[in-house]
């Protein structure tokens, strides 16, 4: 099995570590050790249901770098607005479990008969909190004007929206559905900017649009495999996390190759 990288180790100042990335602060020079630029290096970690699991997959690190930088990327420092920007232009995942429950998501009511997986008159942006431990929680758009104010809601409400269309249609194109995504948006000075990685197999949910087909869960190209088998040994969703067994690992490492290959048309290229 290919090797992983489950920690990086820099010669540069940490800033954070998440539950995929490991930010770094990049010194703008020796008399300025905490400059404005920033390194992210997306490792080989995977979470699933906001756990951090102790196996990696391969390549998926290359994937979410290479993949980032296709869609472009340049990194600033920001003020993180606490908010995932959850945009859904199809109902599955917790989303439909929302759904089944209260016939809305975020507060945002959904007409009634949805199926599981069904296409979305038009997406819908539906919130959640941003929790450093445990899950995160829907949260209505009122309730993001409480964290970032009206200004700030607005213009992360447009945006998600924006991006997601835009790469739904350019995914679309190449043969792959993004049934939903998530951004995270961040101050500089007075402007709200997109940070983080987005349109990844991390961060949305891919699904093959040949074999799409909506009443029930859809085959995916992101990292499903890794919640189906969890799901199906009946994990209790806290941590420890257990280890997954090897064919899960390739199963999903694939996918993650082949999200990347369908959308950039390129092969992945190793160091």
């Amino acid at each position: 099995m290919t090797s992983t990288l489950i920690q990086s180790t820099l010669d540069l100042p940490l800033l954070a570590r998440g539950k995929v990335r490991d930010v770094y602060e990049v010194p703008s020079g020796p008399n300025k050790p905490r400059g404005d630029n920033l390194l992210i290096v997306a490792t080989d970690r995977v979470s699933a249901f906001d756990v951090v699991l102790p196996t990696g997959i391969p390549d998926k690190g290359l994937v979410l770098t290479q993949l980032s930088a296709f869609w472009s990327m340049l990194v600033r420092k920001a003020r993180r607005i606490d908010v995932e920007c959850v945009v859904r232009g199809y109902i599955t995942g917790s989303g439909w479990k929302d759904y089944q429950r209260s016939s809305e998501v975020s507060g945002v009511k959904l007409p009634p008969n949805l199926k599981e997986s069904q296409e979305l008159f038009e997406p819908i942006f539906t919130p959640t909190t941003k929790a450093e431990q445990g899950h995160d929680l829907p949260i209505t758009l009122q309730q993001v004007a409480e964290l970032a104010g009206e200004q700030g809601a607005n213009a992360v409400r447009l945006r998600s929206l924006a991006v997601y269309r835009y790469g739904r249609d350019f995914a679309r194109e190449r043969g792959i559905i993004i049934a939903d995504t998530k951004f995270e948006f961040g101050w500089r000075e007075d402007e709200v900017v997109l940070i983080d990685e987005c349109l990844t197999p991390d961060s949305s949910r891919f699904w093959p649009a040949d074999e799409y087909k909506s009443g029930g869960p859809q085959p995916s190209f992101d990292k499903q495999y890794v919640r189906d088998y969890l799901e199906d040994i009946a994990w209790n969703k806290t941590p420890p996390a257990p280890d997954l067994p090897p064919e899960v690992v390739e199963r999903t490492a694939e996918k993650y190759r082949e999200a990347f290959q369908r959308l950039t048309g390129r092969e992945l290229i190793r160091g």
